[in-house]
């Protein structure tokens, strides 16, 4: 089997084009993150040769890879925000509205099975564990502080008893999240209904959380 002839590097952008540029090879690192399944095997030199681009053009736009990874998830993270927010926004009960809301996260990761394994079920980039959290800039922060939001609504509605929003939101996510990765993981184990499954997990929460 012969390989592919590589791309021949593009002519210098024109003024304008470099956001262009920049999107271009955004799309050529998921697409071998996606093909690899493996973010240590994709190389900036890989990279280059994928966006049909040299080398220095990709610092140009990104610090180093790390950064550039970074930025990959950063785009469906925010792509996930925007599905579950919309589902939530279509229901008035705080409580429907958690479940849509887990609902929209499942089918994101059902429908996008490699992005949701970049996201939640690849190894942290390189150094990573070693660095303090950068709060501001942590990708998902927004999608998960809109969790917080609506598990804050819930309580103000006498939905959920009174405790702190951040741990009840962690405690739901981790539960969608087990029930996502299972189901990307193990699709031949015989599932239940997936809004049945995730119904009976966030209304299980809710009764342990429900006001005295």
């Amino acid at each position: 089997m012969t390989s592919a002839p590589a791309q021949r590097p593009r002519a210098r952008a024109r003024r304008g084009q470099g956001e262009r540029l920049r999107e271009e090879i955004l799309e050529a690192t998921e697409r071998l993150l996606i093909q690899t399944g493996d973010q240590g095997a994709v190389s900036i030199r890989a990279i280059a040769e994928a966006a049909g681009v040299t080398p220095p053009s990709i610092y140009l736009h990104f610090a180093d890879k790390d950064e550039l990874l970074a930025a990959v998830c950063a785009v469906r993270f925010a792509e996930l925000d925007r599905c579950m927010t919309e589902a939530a926004a279509a229901v008035d009960d705080p409580l429907e509205a958690l479940r849509a809301r887990g609902l929209a996260y499942v089918q994101f990761g059902l429908e996008n099975p490699e992005h949701y394994r970049i996201l939640f079920m690849t190894r942290p980039v390189a150094g990573a564990a070693d660095n303090p959290v950068d709060l501001e800039h942590l990708p998902g922060l927004g999608a998960f502080g809109h969790l917080v939001e609506d598990v804050t609504r819930a309580m103000d509605a006498g939905a959920l008893a009174a405790a702190d929003p951040f741990l009840v939101a962690t405690g739901l996510w981790t539960g969608v999240h087990g029930i996502t990765s299972l189901l990307i993981a193990r699709p031949d184990f015989p599932w239940p209904p997936i809004e049945t499954l995730l119904a009976h997990i966030v209304d299980v929460s809710a009764r342990g959380l429900a006001p005295s």
